[in-house]
């Protein structure tokens, strides 16, 4: 009896907030229409855990109230805020290091700008790998250019700032590139790293939607690194973003995917290069 009432506590505590079948149904079709991102059913608990401080911060019990006062015209500081709090960024400097060799090994003989896109730059973990990667190959750091993209204006924040622990960086980052391309802090800053200003002036961040209309209105890159991100999509998002990606590469480009991503079966556009990675057929 103990244990069944310890049981109906904890779930009463969980549930605080009213959330029903129908909330959730909602809210998996707003974030698909919004953002692209497919819910799965039991993404329930990370949904309420997530969206329920917007909840709290608007001062709302029940996640019905939330979605009609959202729905009803709001801010767009707040469908953004929706956005922000159901996506996912997980990261880390270098990353599938394999392909950062793959890189550096596509652009070596390089004499002109290399353009790479980030496009789920999440908190600028990858880009700011990709534009070390770039640093120690090109001739100069004139000769490298970094877009990076997110749909999550919160990470974008954290990523332009730069600013990492040093214990995070050094699990992840020789010591030989934390002395080149990071300053370590002093005083309330100690035991943080920022990305130094020469690194990072050559890395370009910009929020951007993926299942968007408007995309970046540049030359054609070298490479894009789209990582872990179309997981989240179903499979005609798939094809409309590989289709879209084949047109912003160039002829020899190379597209970086998650470890877990193929789409061999899904585009003719594109050839399996090497792990998890793609080049224009």
């Amino acid at each position: 009896m103990i244990i069944l009432n310890q049981a109906v506590a904890a779930s009463t505590i969980q549930r605080e907030l009213e959330f029903t079948d129908r909330d959730f149904h909602r809210i998996r079709e707003l974030i698909a229409r919004r953002a692209g991102i497919v819910l799965a059913e039991h993404k329930r608990d990370m949904v309420y855990s997530r969206l329920g401080r917007c909840v709290r911060n608007r001062g709302l019990r029940r996640f019905s109230d939330y979605l009609k006062w959202l729905s009803a015209g709001s801010e767009r500081d707040a469908w953004q805020e929706f956005v922000n709090a159901l996506t996912t960024n997980l990261t880390a400097f270098f990353r599938e290091g394999h392909h950062f060799q793959l890189l550096a090994e596509h652009v070596q003989h390089r004499r002109d700008t290399v353009r790479v896109w980030s496009a789920g730059a999440a908190t600028g973990e990858e880009p700011y790998s990709i534009a070390m990667v770039l640093a120690e190959t090109l001739p100069s750091p004139l000769h490298l250019n970094v877009y990076a993209t997110d749909i999550d204006s919160d990470a974008l924040a954290r990523a332009r700032n730069g600013v990492y622990t040093l214990e995070r960086v050094r699990r992840q980052v020789s010591e030989e590139r934390v002395q080149r391309f990071f300053l370590k802090g002093n005083g309330k800053h100690t035991g943080y790293v920022r990305v130094r200003p020469e690194l990072a002036k050559q890395v370009h961040f910009e929020h951007l939607n993926l299942i968007g209309q408007h995309w970046p209105a540049q030359q054609r890159f070298d490479a894009i690194f789209c990582r872990n991100v179309m997981i989240y999509f179903d499979r005609g998002t798939h094809t409309r973003l590989l289709e879209r990606f084949s047109g912003m590469l160039k002829k020899d480009g190379l597209l970086f995917v998650g470890h877990s991503e193929n789409f061999t079966h899904i585009s003719q556009r594109f050839r399996l290069r090497g792990q998890t990675v793609y080049t224009l057929s």
